[in-house]
């Protein structure tokens, strides 16, 4: 059982997400052979198979090939477009400026930025956002 869910739900929950996230193929696969990317597959669907109303996603792509980062990516912009609260943590800005409409940046514990990608880079002056990080932190540094 899923937490609560009775077998019929469960069961659509699990055919659900397998196939957005598109493991359908390797659900009787035992988890061991999998691939990093699809092991990464299989801890988001779980975190999310109850569909919580906040989402935290850490590094979500990290390590993915451009497929499988693409896919994450369509299905947090669809967790968005749902109306889902989403807790999204990353260092590829790229993603971030994707994915995120407001961001907070945080350096050596402590936030340093917080508001709309577009207000900060207005406020800083930058154009991108990897400039806006670098400059928010100060400066390129040796860590």
């Amino acid at each position: 059982k899923l937490n609560g869910m009775s077998d019929l739900e469960a069961d659509q929950a699990v055919n659900k997400i397998t196939s957005e996230l598109e493991m359908s193929d390797y659900i009787d696969r035992p988890v061991g052979k999998y691939s990093r990317g699809m092991k990464q597959k299989v801890s988001l669907a779980r975190s999310i198979i109850h569909q919580p109303d906040v989402m935290l996603f850490d590094e979500p792509s990290t390590g993915l090939d451009v497929l499988s980062s693409k896919l994450i990516h369509d299905f947090i912009l669809k967790c968005k477009k749902d109306n889902k609260a989403i807790v999204f943590s990353s260092h590829n800005m790229y993603e971030t400026e994707k994915l995120c409409d407001r961001i907070i940046i945080i350096h050596k514990g402590k936030i340093v930025a917080s508001g709309t990608i577009e207000q900060l880079k207005k406020d800083y002056q930058k154009d991108s956002l990897e400039d806006l990080f670098i400059e928010c932190i100060g400066g390129m540094q040796d860590e």
